[in-house]
């Protein structure tokens, strides 16, 4: 499906915040009763050295970073942003990168005081910051804290020194303790980052570092299957990687695991303390509406009758010019309504405890019946369980997750 194209401004056009709204609120090909929640997610686009298996927006930093420079670019963007969406309450807050704890501490502190400014927050909203271990002081954490941060999430990736270097990180093991030990020190709320079916990992090795991380009890973590994505080192020069047999045997290792120590699988990859659940990516996965600002940052707003992405320039120098024009949107388009079911799903079938029905509708303004043939044939294949209350994978849905997905593609 092409996607349907909404009569805008070119980019770097300046346009006001009256013909924003009014341009968006047109009528359209949807129905939605009412909007979904509403999550802000600020990207922050340095790292000290790109891993070699990364294909986030992230750029090295190559001398003093342009810190004022590019929190006027996000004010700016914020503000330009507005309009979007008037009257709507912000419920959670994600600092993504690149590696935002790269940011000081007066830094961080300025960009949550104009967010605060601008925005109307939830008394409860949970603000998560990304954090690596190779750039952990406990001090400015402390600061990170006492600016409005409540929850962390730390790039571990491995406990094993061995493995870190193979995966291009800047820490070793030691540095990773500590960061562990300093986030548990200082926040009540934190993530672990683990990565498995690394290079030539052994299960005994993934069971250690799993082991090391529950030692700890993080309130949540996250497992990640290491993945060859396109456009990064590890594509161009493939490390070896464990077999599919060894890939499973880790994750069922995993499930077993996680389960014994009390944490609930409620997300492919994400396992959590009872209430610990991470809210900003449950919005994502309940297909919520996400307003993205800074460098590269997405957007998915919903508005009665359509719902829109929008794509940030990536490049940081020319996030920060084109924000100073006047519109830092680089692609923008609306949710064609044939492809609404597929995204919708594409989603909700991250959660392993599935979704009610009647959220498709309350979230994409369509019937259920829009996508009856591909759940149907989702539920024959064993894939998929569902009755008039609930809709989700079955252990072999969730095993084969991408194909079960795909079925819902054109639906």
């Amino acid at each position: 499906m092409i996607p349907i194209k909404v009569a805008g401004p070119m980019p770097g056009e300046s346009r006001s915040p009256a013909a924003t709204a009014l341009q968006y609120l047109q009528p359209g090909a949807l129905n939605l009763t009412a909007l979904p929640p509403l999550s802000l997610y600020i990207h922050f686009p340095w790292c000290v050295r790109k891993c070699p298996y990364c294909d986030f927006n992230s750029h090295e930093a190559k001398g003093e970073l342009p810190e004022k420079e590019y929190l006027d670019a996000v004010r700016l963007d914020l503000e330009q942003s507005l309009p979007m969406i008037w009257g709507r309450k912000i419920h959670t807050i994600f600092i993504g990168g690149g590696t935002p704890s790269l940011m000081s501490a007066a830094g961080l502190d300025r960009l949550l005081s104009d967010v605060r400014t601008l925005l109307p927050l939830a008394l409860d909203a949970e603000i998560t910051m990304e954090a690596n271990p190779g750039t952990f002081e406990a001090e400015r954490f402390k600061s990170y804290r006492d600016s409005g941060v409540n929850r962390l999430s730390i790039g571990i990736q491995s406990f094993n020194g061995a493995h870190l270097k193979a995966l291009g990180r800047i820490h070793d093991e030691a540095e990773a303790l500590r960061a562990v030990e300093i986030a548990r020190s200082t926040f009540d709320n934190f993530n672990l980052d683990l990565m498995f079916a690394l290079p030539s990992q052994t299960l005994e090795e993934a069971r250690r570092d799993l082991e090391t991380a529950l030692s700890f009890a993080p309130p949540h973590l996250s497992m990640y299957h290491l993945t060859m994505e396109p456009n990064t080192v590890f594509a161009k020069y493939p490390p070896t990687l464990p077999d599919d047999d060894t890939s499973a045997d880790m994750q069922d290792m995993i499930l077993e695991a996680t389960a014994n120590a009390g944490y609930e699988h409620y997300e492919v990859s994400a396992y959590a303390q009872p209430g610990k659940r991470a809210q900003h990516n449950l919005n994502y996965w309940q297909f919520g509406d996400y307003l993205g600002i800074g460098a590269g940052a997405h957007s998915k707003i919903s508005f009665p009758h359509r719902v829109l992405r929008q794509a940030r320039y990536k490049q940081p120098g020319s996030f920060i010019e084109a924000a100073k024009r006047g519109n830092p949107v680089q692609e923008e388009h609306e949710i064609a309504r044939g492809d609404m079911g597929f995204e919708f799903m594409l989603n909700a079938l991250r959660l392993t405890e599935g979704f009610d029905p009647n959220l498709f509708g309350e979230r994409t303004g369509m019937s259920i019946s829009a996508i009856t043939k591909a759940l149907n044939e989702a539920e024959a294949k064993g894939l998929l369980w569902r009755d008039h209350k609930l809709i989700r994978p079955t252990e072999l849905g969730q095993r084969f997750l991408n194909d079960l997905q795909e079925m819902f593609l054109g639906s």
